[in-house]
């Protein structure tokens, strides 16, 4: 078995007096991809919100790739320290958010070209071109000197999907991608993250309610209920046969509201 990418080992996260993640231990896989399902406060967000240092964690240990990213020893260490081990650490993860994050006064090739160049020390010409590769890729080359403003939902989020993917990560972090877009523009980015799949070895950690999409795109399907791992396993098992009385009451939520498995 090859070495885990991604490693939490008995992670708790709290906020205040009230504890997300309950010694969380998870291990993922190079080139995995793996769907994160739960209701809402179950510590999907969390887990990816700690992978790109959103987030500290109040005990265990987490690695990427077997380099510590969150361990107690770094407690010891200056704050100047600590900083510089994390920023190494964000140049292998990129993260897609619900709302884009897209900078609005700035055109989309910009807001694609920016962190390459401020990160990664590219020239100009260089993170242009790379930056066009990318938005070529999601299908909006075409788009590139519009501003936020003059774009739909999906494309704007297909342009947050080229920013991340111009770091050249090897970890791709999407939250509820499409949870903020009209029904009818949801198709688009789901493309999109298909053709990444298929395409691209990435490790992807993918947090949906699009449940006939997970199903379809992951690996292996974890089911999340406060802040523990409740039941994980291939799609088509989690899906059509769950073992567990968590997982099948809240899949039966899932086609009582009319979603898809």
């Amino acid at each position: 078995m090859p070495a885990p990418m991604i490693q939490f080992s008995d992670v708790r996260k709290d906020y205040g007096t009230h504890t997300v993640l309950s010694g969380l231990n998870l291990s993922v896989s190079p080139g995995e991809k793996l769907a994160l399902i739960g209701g809402s406060g179950s510590g999907k967000t969390t887990i990816l919100r700690i992978l790109m240092t959103l987030e500290k964690i109040q005990g265990g240990s987490v690695s990427i790739n077997g380099s510590p990213l969150w361990r107690p020893a770094m407690a010891s260490l200056s704050r100047r320290q600590r900083e510089a081990q994390l920023h190494e650490m964000r140049k292998h993860i990129g993260m897609v958010f619900q709302q884009f994050n897209l900078f609005p006064h700035m055109t989309v090739l910009r807001n694609v070209t920016l962190a390459p160049i401020l990160t990664q020390d590219l020239s100009e010409k260089v993170a242009t071109s790379l930056a066009m590769e990318f938005l070529e890729k999601v299908g909006m080359a075409h788009k590139a000197k519009a501003l936020p403003s003059e774009l739909s939902g999906g494309q704007k989020q297909r342009v947050a999907i080229a920013r991340a993917l111009a770091l050249k990560p090897t970890i791709m972090l999407f939250d509820e991608v499409t949870s903020a877009l009209d029904p009818e523009l949801v198709e688009e980015v789901l493309n999109v993250m298909r053709k990444l799949g298929e395409e691209t070895d990435m490790t992807m950690l993918l947090v949906t309610h699009e449940m006939s999409f997970a199903r379809d795109f992951a690996d292996r399907v974890l089911f999340l209920d406060g802040g523990c791992i409740i039941e994980e396993g291939p799609p088509r098992e989690i899906f059509s046969n769950p073992q567990q009385e968590r997982t099948k009451q809240f899949l039966r939520k899932i086609v009582a509201a009319g979603l898809s498995l």
